[in-house]
């Protein structure tokens, strides 16, 4: 007997005493899960889901998978690079039982995790609480304007550079065009990170900017 589950976005093929890895679930070793979304089990086909299976199996551990390389290079004005690694998490299973009916009254814990299964398959198992009633909002007070500290340039100036952007700079601790004309490749690329400017550094070319403007 087979199925075809669905979680993280993925489809597996499973049968009773295979080994799975799937991304994350949030579950400890040792305890059982059960999968619900199922798409397929044996020679029934679900429209999209098979109405009452379901997929148990045994969390054996969490684990992390190979290394994947991320690099980026990017040649126009200020040229950079930046290498990032990264190890996906998974959790490593084996599957018990596939049921092809009752899988809502077993009472086994979902399986759900960081881009796992849907809230729908959690409900499936355990029945969604009473909603309570909705509260009134209190008004939201304005938010505080970030201010530039006495001494601060007028970021504005720079290429693209408006009060929302500035505002940025500033609570990230940037008041004047030295700075900016001092970063470095790091520099950049951590800013372009921390800050999500997606590249508009270098595409503005702000550091050349910035030198111009610091020898006003």
């Amino acid at each position: 007997m087979f199925a075809v589950l669905k979680t993280g976005g993925k489809q597996y093929k499973v049968s009773s005493g295979d080994i799975l890895r799937v991304e994350k679930l949030a579950a400890e070793a040792g305890e059982t899960v059960q999968f619900n979304e199922i798409l397929m089990v044996d020679g029934t086909v679900g429209a999209p889901l098979v109405d009452g299976a379901g997929v148990q199996a045994e969390v054996i551990e969490q684990i992390k998978g190979k290394k994947v390389i991320h690099f980026v290079k990017r040649r126009r004005k200020h040229g950079s690079k930046r290498t990032k690694g990264h190890r996906q998490q998974l959790t490593l299973l084996r599957v018990t039982d596939i049921l092809a009916s009752g899988a809502g009254a077993t009472g086994v814990k979902a399986a759900v995790g960081a881009g796992s299964v849907s809230g729908a398959a959690v409900e499936a198992v355990a029945p969604a609480p009473k909603k309570a009633a909705p509260k009134k909002a209190a008004p939201k007070a304005d938010a505080p304007k970030a201010e530039a500290p006495a001494g601060a340039d007028d970021l504005k100036k720079l290429s693209g550079v408006g009060p929302a952007l500035e505002k940025k700079l500033l609570e990230a601790g940037v008041t004047t065009f030295a700075q900016i004309a001092a970063w470095t490749d790091e520099d950049v690329a951590a800013m372009d990170e921390k800050l999500s400017f997606k590249g508009r550094i270098e595409r503005e070319g702000w550091i050349a900017q910035a030198k111009e403007l610091a020898n006003g």
